[in-house]
């Protein structure tokens, strides 16, 4: 079994009592995080401080930095601690807080994303807003010792124009988060959504879209959807390109299957690497309906092999489904992942290793420019080409027997990659993606005569139906280390009916 990364203890703040892995992960700054609740308002109004709530998610690699960088620096920590009242906020378990900060970060800043950065007035209403903010100013981005004091000298100088914003600022959010009723839906619609879809394309890489380029598996049912009603061959056709350009790329983990969450790049080659429960579930069922429409078995295939992975990896002794993985390991992205050539020989010999690195296009440089160097470094993130399988048939060897030897040097890899430090597991369970998982999971089994997966489905949602319950039976979010809670959301309830029907 692969080790995990466990971060290093020290003391403890007002986090440590919390059960999310993401606000456990931050128990020991010096920052003094309060949880969300009203002990952190009430000090707030107490000592007359604004309030910094920040929000992220356990296997956001950002969010990582940002903590590294910032969190656990004693003099940043000191700095916000003298100015605001800290507040940590997981994503994950409360999508409801987030929902709201996040459209107020796009409506200020016109992006969004994580790490959070909210700053507001104790009675929650924000006046500033941003993503990720590193320690000192650099690339054009304030760095949080030059923005902390700003936000300081304005708290207190400048307070009456400070109120004036964020009651603006809060009147515009009402006015967007209002809903009125919706047109019915109508053919126009889903003809629009078809157009649009086609209009952005990729037609040589497959997908929507330029890069970052995520997988999107709710667009591609939509197409399969308007393909079987219109009779549209095209649509079907942007399906398969993508289904099948993503599971060659980097994006697909080669070695231990499962999807990455996108792609850095357009061709799906260098991914971030965290791994989530959702995109798992929403492939895995955009596979097994292209299998259903083509009779494809690659689409089966990948089916199959996502079903291991979440089985393998994501999933709990008593059958309920973990969150996500994350993207480091020993404080670095894609780690456990990518590996080199001298890596490749360790296990194989050279000639096997020479033939794995033909095939999964692996150099000796590396076969990708790091992020910030814009150097390879030897590292190589393992995908398919039809370059490679040219160079391979050039070889002489039957497709038959190449697969064989592919899945036996594939089992020697993944055996030894579980030696490494692995990425660090979310393992809450969360009713909303457990009911999602348990759609796709019962939606292959009935579609591919499996009844291991209907067996899967079915022992997480007796979990949830029978854990994830208050005392009135109502379904709760939340579960993890033998404690359920937070009141469930409409999200819960929709995909756990969802699952059901489907199981």
């Amino acid at each position: 079994m692969a080790k995990r990364a466990r971060p290093e203890a020290s003391r403890a703040n007002r986090l440590a009592d919390e059960k999310s892995p993401y606000l456990l992960q931050h128990a020991d700054n010096p920052v003094d995080w309060y949880p969300w609740g009203e002990e952190a308002f009430e000090a707030a109004r107490r000592e007359d401080k604004p309030i910094f709530l920040s929000i992220g998610y356990s296997t956001c690699h950002w969010c990582h930095v940002m903590a590294h960088e910032s969190f656990e620096d004693t003099m940043v920590a000191k700095m916000m601690n003298d100015t605001f009242v800290n507040i940590k906020v997981d994503r994950e378990e409360r999508p409801d807080i987030d929902g709201i900060y996040m459209t107020v970060c796009q409506m200020m800043t016109g992006t969004g994303g994580w790490p959070l950065t909210i700053v507001m007035t104790p009675d929650k209403r924000p006046f500033f807003a941003g993503t990720y903010f590193p320690k000192e100013s650099r690339f054009g981005r304030a760095g949080l010792t030059q923005l902390v004091p700003q936000l300081a000298k304005v708290w207190r100088e400048q307070r009456d124009e400070v109120i004036e914003s964020a009651d603006q600022i809060t009147e515009e959010l009402t006015k967007q988060t209002s809903t009125g009723k919706g047109d019915d839906m109508d053919g126009r619609f889903i003809n629009t959504a078809a157009l649009q879809l086609n209009q952005r394309f990729d037609e040589d890489n497959g997908g929507f879209g330029n890069a970052p380029k995520f997988p999107s598996p709710h667009q591609l049912t939509f197409l399969l959807r308007f393909w079987r009603r219109e009779a549209d061959e095209w649509s079907l056709e942007m399906v398969t390109r993508t289904l099948k350009a993503m599971r060659k790329g980097g994006v697909y983990d080669q070695i231990g299957f499962g999807f990455h969450r996108y792609s850095t790049d357009a061709r799906w080659l260098l991914p971030h690497f965290e791994k989530m429960l959702y995109d798992q579930a929403g492939l895995l069922m955009a596979y097994t309906e292209a299998y259903q429409a083509t009779g494809d078995p690659g689409f089966k295939q990948v089916a199959e092999e996502i079903v291991e992975y979440v089985s393998r990896d994501m999933t709990s002794p008593e059958g309920a489904f973990y969150s996500a993985e994350d993207a480091d390991s020993e404080g670095e992205e894609g780690k456990f992942y990518v590996w080199t050539m001298d890596q490749l020989e360790e296990v194989l010999d050279k000639e096997v290793a020479a033939l794995a690195a033909t095939v999964w296009n692996a150099k000796e440089i590396g076969n990708f420019k790091g992020e910030a160097s814009g150097r390879a470094n030897g590292a190589n993130v393992l995908h398919l080409t039809d370059e490679a399988k040219e160079t391979v048939m050039v070889l002489g060897i039957s497709e038959h027997l190449m697969k064989e030897q592919m899945e036996a040097i594939r089992r020697s890899l993944l055996e030894a990659r579980s030696d490494r430090v692995r990425p660090g597991l979310d393992d809450k369970v969360l009713t909303d993606w457990n009911g999602f998982m348990i759609a796709a999971m019962a939606k292959a089994g009935a579609a591919l005569a499996e009844p291991t997966y209907v067996d899967s489905a079915s022992r997480a949602a007796e979990f949830v139906l029978g854990t994830l319950r208050d005392d009135d039976g109502r379904l709760l979010h939340r579960y993890r280390d033998g404690e359920a809670g937070i009141p469930g959301h409409l999200d819960d309830l929709a995909f756990m009916v969802w699952g059901l029907l489907e199981l």
